[in-house]
């Protein structure tokens, strides 16, 4: 079969290879969907595979999940490569050593299956185009992920103060910006770094700002007075709010994009001196937002909303999540501990 790329010329690799000597982390092999075309048509790739996968990637509502399919689906293509393997001949056996390889990555059992399950989605479409016959990742065991918590490194309200009051203070006024809105808005970074200057508005006396969401629905979020003074002040740095720019722009004009967020957040939470800087991501203020809220006992629907959760049940991993650590039984056991070793001091 000849519908899809022969990534590279040389015999695939014997079964008892399980994974090749290849990190599957950091930077993708395709960052967005052009690039994946681009990567399949290097490979020699027959122009109806070209087309079916540009096909697939056009099917997603988004660009942003048009762009998270295309990264995911580049990595099996790189392991393809790195192995030997012609992803048109593919069987279950290399679906299987791909996702070990995956796994001894280190890679997050949530990412894991996001790029399986990405994988497994293209092959499909090339089946339906009539450029495959066969899917190596169909009826696969993929790795399990638990719906009952959330991974993402979370903040108190006092190490959100911490971030912010830095980023004022010592940041650009498009950092402090960016940053305020994310943790009191709870929105989606990717919604977020798509919007442009004319999302934002008014409705009842209110400033809001419309995003573009999952599913490609659009929510209409109240900006609070922090957020409206730091955008004020970020539009006042920048010669005004502009007409059709995006809102968060780089100084070339072109939007600012996630891999950047996150660099911003864990390099500024480092210089803000919160401990915990390295794990922490843009996700990690709408972590942080849902946890505050629900310990405060604002009610699950309210937060459940503000989230843009359809299901309850999503919103519950954030209260599951921030309730195991603060309500561990080991901060009792310390207490037993402690004043056992005062008692025999005294003695």
């Amino acid at each position: 079969m000849d519908s899809l790329p022969a990534v590279v010329a040389k015999a695939a690799a014997p079964a008892s290879v399980i994974a090749p000597r290849l990190s599957l982390r950091g930077k993708p092999p395709a960052s967005s969907p052009s690039a994946l075309i681009e990567l399949l048509r290097e490979a020699g790739a027959a122009p109806a595979a070209i087309e079916a996968t540009a096909t697939w990637l056009l099917r997603r509502d988004s660009e942003n999940t048009r762009t998270a399919y295309a990264k995911d689906a580049s990595w099996w293509l790189a392991w393809c490569a790195a192995a030997g393997t012609d992803p048109a001949s593919a069987r279950a056996l290399h679906a299987d050593q791909y996702d070990v390889a995956l796994r001894e990555s280190k890679l997050a059992k949530s990412t894991r299956a996001r790029r399986l399950a990405a994988a497994s989605s293209w092959y499909d479409y090339l089946i339906r185009a009539d450029c495959a016959d066969r899917n190596p990742f169909l009826a696969m065991d993929r790795p399990s992920v638990s719906a009952d918590d959330s991974p993402t490194r979370g903040m108190t309200p006092a190490e959100l103060a911490q971030l912010l009051k830095y980023a004022r203070e010592r940041e650009t006024s498009r950092t402090y910006a960016l940053l305020v809105l994310l943790a009191t808005t709870a929105a989606r970074v990717g919604s977020v770094l798509s919007a442009g200057v004319d999302a934002l508005g008014y409705d009842q006396g209110h400033r809001v700002i419309d995003l573009v969401t999952k599913g490609s629905h659009t929510k209409r979020f109240v900006l609070v007075p922090l957020a409206v003074e730091a955008l004020d002040l970020y539009f006042e740095d920048r010669g005004g709010p502009g007409g059709e720019e995006m809102l968060f722009a780089t100084r070339t004009g072109r939007p600012m994009d996630e891999p950047a967020a996150f660099r911003t957040v864990q390099r500024v939470a480092k210089a803000a001196g919160i401990p915990h800087a390295n794990k922490l991501s843009p996700h990690s203020l709408r972590h942080s937002y849902a946890t505050a809220l629900l310990n405060k006992g604002v009610p699950l629907a309210d937060v459940q909303d503000a989230m843009g959760h359809a299901d309850p049940r999503t919103t519950r991993r954030y209260d599951r999540a921030a309730g195991s650590v603060q309500r561990s039984p080991s901060y009792k056991m310390q207490e037993e501990i402690t004043k056992a070793m005062a008692e025999l001091s005294m003695t």
